[in-house]
């Protein structure tokens, strides 16, 4: 598999899985979000990875109420036909209170079989 320079594409040029997930992350809709992930996905977020859909689902649930923020998507990007990065910045009462994250994604049969976030 050859990686592609990452070009930018319209956030509506997302894969419908990848926008279901940011819409229930963002609107905190645990159940609708873990439904993105396949069954045997990993999360790394913040230092920490979390594999299958229990460790992502309390990671979702934790996620949804450890801080109050708002986020905006400002870029995405496709690199090859499974592979996307997404662009948030997130205002809030984290440390830090602003920051811009990377959301990058690994799909799989149109499910989000891998999800790195860093800044």
């Amino acid at each position: 598999m050859s990686m592609h320079p990452p070009h930018t594409i319209a956030p509506s040029d997302l894969p419908q899985t990848i926008t279901r997930y940011l819409r229930a992350h963002r609107d905190r809709d645990t159940a609708t979000a873990v439904t993105a992930f396949t069954g045997d996905a990993t999360v790394t977020d913040d230092g920490n990875t979390y594999q299958g859909a229990t460790a992502i689902e309390q990671w979702l649930k934790r996620s949804a109420t450890e801080f109050t923020f708002t986020i905006e998507l400002t870029d995405a990007q496709q690199t090859d036909p499974t592979h996307y990065v997404v662009t948030h910045h997130l205002e809030g009462n984290f440390p830090g209170g602003s920051v811009d994250l990377r959301y990058r994604f690994s799909l799989r049969d149109d499910l989000i079989e891998r999800l790195i976030i860093e800044p």
